[in-house]
């Protein structure tokens, strides 16, 4: 048994409320499935915040994303409801402004292996071969100038974190497992959320 921990990739994004489902979905479908998704595809392009980046189109990715992405903006409501919200006069000297939420999607692809017995064939083992972190820390504006900050923060994260995908998955190509199936998908995948408090 190899055991060897799979590699682990992380992406800082910054996201406002009203944009964090579109920066997860794009950071999600063009910076990684795009690029890990070893199966003929016709190419696509959608805009997230003025940035074009190419997607899989392909019906059940765009679904389970579509799910995962909310069910991560909701956890991080979730995450910001229960953190409390006090007024100006009872937070502490050293911050005048709560604590952003944060929260981590992981993206992991799987190799199949099938298990052997001595007389009989076990069911497949999925292992993990590569795993993606999207670290996404939600931001809040309390003025048009601050917005505007964000918004370049956002598109900056966003810029940043397409680019650290190209350049991973042009540098690191040993770990991934042969393709051993003639399935459609040899690579099973998982988006697994992994909410975390503030700060």
């Amino acid at each position: 048994m190899d055991s060897r921990k799979p590699p682990e990739f992380t992406l800082e994004l910054s996201a406002d409320r009203s944009n964090v489902k579109d920066v997860v979905k794009g950071a999600a479908t063009s910076s990684v499935f795009f690029h890990r998704y070893f199966t003929p595809l016709t190419p696509a392009t959608h805009d997230v915040l003025d940035t074009t980046l190419p997607y899989v189109s392909e019906d059940d990715i765009e679904s389970l994303i579509e799910t995962r992405a909310t069910a991560f903006v909701r956890s991080l409501d979730t995450a910001s409801s229960t953190t409390p919200h006090t007024s100006p006069s009872h937070y502490s000297s050293k911050s005048t402004t709560p604590s952003p939420s944060r929260g981590i999607l992981a993206i992991k692809f799987l190799e199949r292996k099938r298990r052997k017995g001595w007389f009989i064939a076990k069911a497949d083992e999925e292992t993990v071969w590569e795993t993606w972190l999207l670290d996404v820390t939600l931001t809040s504006a309390r003025s048009e100038p601050e917005a505007a900050r964000n918004r370049r923060v956002m598109e900056r994260s966003l810029q940043e974190a397409a680019m650290r995908v190209v350049e991973v998955v042009d540098a690191e190509k040993g770990h991934i497992p042969p393709i051993t199936t003639n399935e459609s998908n040899p690579f099973p995948y998982q988006i697994v959320i992994l909410p975390r408090g503030g700060g």
